[in-house]
């Protein structure tokens, strides 16, 4: 049974480039172990799925996949978000609850964007990673749960361990069998598949007729740098398949941001001649960043080179 879960395992991890091949032949060892894992990656590249492959080849394939984005935590309720907390141990703890260490006992905790933990729950998270102790907040008693750490980050943490915003010792139990997802610029020659396969879901949930790439269109695919990587591809090849359903699309159908890409990904952007709107283009950004990122305010703000402070600055003063 075992064995036929991990022959299943990583068949949706599209490419056939040789750095995306290293790395699911990594994750193929790894998830034969029980260690904690860190993969490491742009926005937009595939973390979460190549976590969900890691489950689903090991031992834990049938427990409970437990999904927490760590920049997404209240500040104020992270500790008792993840470790749980007992009646009265703050003001509207109303009732003792499981945090979600203890609903992923025996399965898998998938800590996506872990570099945005404040430094005093790394702390509580180190002691549980060695000795998987697990303290709710306002209890002096220990719970000991059974689950695997799969952290991961788009950040670079040995920056945030130099800065003293990361824990060192927590990147090293967290960092054993590390893996870094390429970017899809880096991947050019599977970009065609993962069109191809976009391309396809596109048309089975709009059921209409599935669109096809002209050369022509995926040459120009190819060139365009793609700051928002596989997720950016999936967005182009909906917005084409609910535009031109069926059909071949060629480069004019693509969005305009395509047809301005340069093979070395620098800027493409011409200031026309009769001027623009400044506050429109910004506007259009602040939007186009949402969208790569599916809402995330940290992953749009990265797009654009903002912090999120800045970014949710310009979405208030635009009423965004």
């Amino acid at each position: 049974m075992a064995r036929d879960q991990a022959n299943r395992a990583f068949r949706s991890m599209l490419g056939r480039s040789p750095a995306m091949e290293a790395v699911i032949r990594t994750a193929q060892i790894a998830a034969a172990t029980d260690v904690h894992i860190l993969i490491e990656g742009e926005t937009g590249t595939g973390k979460e799925l190549l976590a969900q492959e890691i489950q689903s080849a090991s031992a834990r394939a049938d427990q409970a996949f437990t999904i927490v984005n760590c920049a997404a935590l209240p500040v104020e309720l992270v500790e008792s978000l993840l470790f749980g907390h007992e009646q009265g141990a703050f003001t509207g703890a109303h009732e003792r609850r499981e945090g979600y260490m203890q609903k992923a006992h025996r399965g898998t905790l998938f800590l996506d964007e872990i570099g945005e933990l404040p430094l005093t729950i790394q702390a509580k998270l180190l002691r549980f990673i060695e000795h998987g102790e697990c303290q709710r907040l306002g209890s002096a008693e220990l719970d000991y749960v059974d689950v695997r750490i799969i952290a991961a980050t788009n950040r670079n943490l040995m920056r945030l361990v130099d800065s003293g915003q990361f824990r060192q010792d927590l990147f090293y139990r967290l960092n054993i069998v590390p893996m870094q997802l390429p970017p899809l610029r880096q991947r050019k020659r599977d970009i065609a598949e993962l069109a191809e396969y976009f391309l396809r879901q596109a048309a089975d949930r709009n059921q209409s007729g599935t669109s096809t790439l002209t050369p022509a269109a995926l040459d120009q695919l190819k060139k365009h740098h793609w700051p928002g990587n596989i997720r950016e591809l999936r967005n182009v090849c909906e917005h084409v398949s609910a535009l031109q359903p069926g059909k071949a699309i060629e480069p004019e159908d693509l969005p305009i941001a395509l047809n301005n890409s340069k093979p070395d990904g620098s800027s493409a952007f011409q200031l026309p001649k009769e001027g623009l709107n400044m506050e429109s283009l910004e506007i259009d950004l602040l939007k186009q960043a949402l969208d790569y990122s599916n809402g995330n305010k940290s992953e749009a703000a990265r797009l654009l080179g903002l912090s999120r402070d800045a970014f949710l600055y310009r979405l208030k003063k635009h009423k965004l």
